[in-house]
This record gives structure tokens, C-alpha cells and sequence, in this order.
């Protein structure tokens, strides 16, 4: 008998802690979910808060470039053929894409004094080629290498002479792999060479 009642007084015990340790968990888990719908709603709070400086950083640059020959909007894109600042086959920026990209640095430092601290954000340098392999004298070994390449020598340029915060630059390169036109004539390909800048979440 005492045997079994030192048995139940030990279950008693047992179910005493159990039922507090499951109260705990239960206190963490609403902690948790609560820390994390804060921080879900920060995240939406600044996207929506980028969504508005991506819009008018574009529309600068609309009203400034819109009306050049291989430049355009393409969704939340702005997108420079790469004959406006490369040589064929080339990563090394011409004239024209010099001062292309001055104007471009112009508003991305003009609208990066306005973007509050606590958004963390990037302006995105993809680099894009067409389908077509590269000549055998080409200092680049594939597609890949001249689109990442190219983009590089966007984003060094951007900071070597245009002082743009190299923090708030990334360089990607695409290859032939990320069209946005699937012909095969010229006009088409020349569409697929390209760079895009896309101001976006680090």
C-alpha cells in the first residue's frame, strides 16, 4: 500500500511537471508565431515601402531615357541593349554606355538619399547573351561567362566613376538561358542581348 501510494504521488508529480512544461511550449510557440507575424508584416511594410521607390526611380529614368533607341520598361526592368553599351562579343563599355550609365547613377543616388535605412535593399546588374556561341577568338569560354562578365563591368564601372555604394550593387549573369524573345532572327536575338537593372530586396 505505501508502495502504491508513493507510486501515485510520483505520477502526480510527474503529470504536475508535464502539464507545466507543455504550458511553457505552449507560451514559446504563441511568442514565436507572434515575433514571426511581426516580422512578416515588417517584411510586407518594406517591400511595399521599395515598391514605391522602385516606381519612381523608373519613372525617372523613363522620363530621362524612355525615348532612346534599345532602352526599355520591361515590368519592374529597365533594360539597356547590350549594343548600347557593349561592342559585340564584348564586356568593354562603349562611349554611348558611358554616359548611359552616368545618368542611370544620377538617379540611383538621387533616390538612394531617399530610401529609409531600414530598407535593405539592391539595384540588380543581369547580365543576358542570345543562343548563338561565341566566336573562337572570343577571350570569353561560353555564353555564361560574357553575361556575367558584362555585368561586372556595369556594376565596377558604377562604382570606380560613379561613386554608387558598391553595398547596393550585385552583379548575375544569365547566358543564352533567360530570353525574352524565343526567335531566331536577328532582330529577336539582338532583343535577348541585353542588361537589365531591376532595384529589388537584398
Amino acid at each position: 500500500e505505501i508502495k502504491d501510494k508513493n507510486s501515485n504521488v510520483e505520477i502526480k508529480l510527474l503529470g504536475t511537471k508535464l502539464n507545466a512544461a507543455l504550458a511553457r511550449v505552449a507560451s514559446e510557440q504563441r511568442k514565436r508565431a507572434e515575433l514571426e507575424a511581426k516580422e512578416v508584416e515588417r517584411l510586407l511594410s518594406e517591400a511595399k515601402d521599395l515598391k514605391s521607390y522602385r516606381s519612381e526611380f523608373f519613372g525617372q529614368l523613363r522620363k530621362i531615357l524612355g525615348q532612346k533607341e534599345g532602352i526599355q520598361i520591361v515590368g519592374d526592368r529597365f533594360v539597356f541593349s547590350s549594343e548600347v553599351l557593349f561592342e559585340p562579343g564584348s564586356a568593354i563599355i562603349g562611349e554611348e554606355g558611358r554616359q548611359q550609365l552616368s545618368t542611370v547613377a544620377k538617379v540611383i543616388k538621387e533616390i538612394s538619399s531617399d530610401i529609409p535605412e531600414n530598407i535593405n535593399w539592391i539595384l540588380r546588374v543581369d547580365g543576358h547573351t542570345d543562343l548563338q556561341p561565341l566566336a573562337q577568338a572570343s577571350r570569353f569560354k561560353d555564353n555564361w561567362e560574357l553575361s556575367q562578365a558584362s555585368s561586372l563591368s556595369v556594376v565596377k564601372y558604377l562604382i570606380r566613376y560613379e561613386q554608387v555604394d558598391p553595398n547596393r550593387l550585385a552583379a548575375t549573369g544569365f547566358g543564352q538561358f533567360q530570353p525574352i524573345d524565343y526567335g531566331s532572327n536577328p532582330e529577336s536575338l539582338a532583343r535577348n542581348r541585353r542588361i537589365e537593372l531591376k532595384l529589388t530586396e537584398k
